[in-house]
């Protein structure tokens, strides 16, 4: 038998983040607490949406997270909650069941690895996100002087010209064997001038670039991917998919190179896992990235994400993007996220 219930949080950016899609000052997270009465433990997991970009970012979000606590609570397995249009709400009960299933008492240790041992990090990029050069500039310099080798640029606020200065001037100073680049256009070109973009954005050396247009426009993604020199990832593309059939039929079709993974936005880790056999099998690559969340969702992304044992530098960099994030065991050296056995969480949160 369980007892749920909702803490809801505003997280408070450091600086703003903008992308293509606009600027971010805060951000509202939900942590549900799903307390185990037979075992006297409560797991929990985090609701977490973007703005403009989940299908779950509704007027009724709130709503639908008391409606799916109060089923809870009147005894409706988990695994029969209607959740596949709130895919945050959905990723969020999956960790709060891991989090009791494991049953460790120790701290939100999900799936216990090397990594929750301390003894390995896992290689991440280091974000860079939009703003003045400037301001771009400086984020390039720390990652590199922090020990990221790849690092990756919000692209598509500013001018193109200027953009392209930026690229060229870290080139100038590391060759594609000292730094990978990778882009993020969140949809910002339009089937019309993305591929010159592309092009010359391919002079130099780009490993992949995200969503370089909008989702929904399968037959120009499907050329793009197709003709363009910089191998192209979808990311946005991803959400609203539902169906196997649905997944296997969009990877067909576009033939992207790479696929980046939201749990928070496509559904969680099984549906996750669904989208990387079916990667695999067509072969695409793939690699996992955060989508916002504050350090209980990230915490058991990264976790999650060590499991699977893909050696490529993922996407979890964002748990210090926040002032007032839950402190936690988390922590960056020399481009790698760790997690520090010997420091405990501060959930003083999610006592009130």
């Amino acid at each position: 038998m369980f007892n749920a219930r909702v803490v809801k949080h505003i997280l408070n950016f450091k600086e703003p983040a903008t992308t293509s899609r606009g600027t971010f000052a805060q951000k509202k997270t939900w942590y549900i607490l799903l307390h185990d009465y037979f075992i006297g433990y409560t797991g929990i997991g985090e609701c977490s949406f973007i703005p403009d970009l989940s299908i779950d970012d509704r007027e009724d979000y709130a709503e639908k997270l008391n409606e799916v606590c109060g089923e809870i609570n009147s005894g409706i397995p988990i695994d029969l909650l209607e959740l596949e249009e709130f895919p945050s709400i959905a990723f969020a009960l999956e960790v709060a069941m891991a989090d009791l299933a494991c049953n460790t008492h120790s701290q939100n240790i999900i799936y216990p690895s090397d990594f929750t041992a301390g003894t390995s990090g896992i290689p991440i990029n280091g974000l860079v996100w939009m703003g003045s050069r400037e301001y771009m500039e400086n984020q390039i310099r720390d990652k590199i002087a922090q020990g990221f080798d790849t690092i990756k640029l919000k692209v598509g606020a500013l001018d193109f010209e200027t953009e392209s200065d930026i690229l060229r001037n870290i080139r100038k100073q590391f060759s594609p064997a000292d730094i990978t680049i990778r882009l993020d256009a969140n949809g910002g070109f339009t089937s019309k001038n993305a591929m010159e973009k592309l092009s010359r954005f391919s002079e130099f050396s780009i490993h992949s670039i995200e969503q370089p247009i909008r989702q929904g426009q399968p037959v120009a993604m499907a050329e793009l991917c197709r003709t363009s020199s910089i191998p192209i990832a979808l990311d946005e593309e991803l959400i609203g998919i539902f169906t196997l059939a649905q997944k296997e039929n969009l990877l067909k079709t576009i033939r992207p190179q790479y696929i980046i993974l939201k749990p928070s936005l496509v559904g969680g880790f099984t549906v996750c896992e669904d989208w990387i056999s079916l990667a695999e099998k067509n072969g695409t690559g793939w690699w996992i990235t955060s989508a916002l969340e504050g350090n209980i969702g990230l915490n058991a992304i990264a976790q999650w994400t060590f499991t699977l044992n893909n050696p490529m530098p993922q996407g979890l960099g964002t748990g210090q993007i926040y002032s007032n994030n839950i402190e936690s065991p988390l922590t960056i050296s020399s481009g790698k996220l760790y997690y520090q056995p010997g420091k405990s969480w501060d959930l003083s949160l999610m006592l009130r």
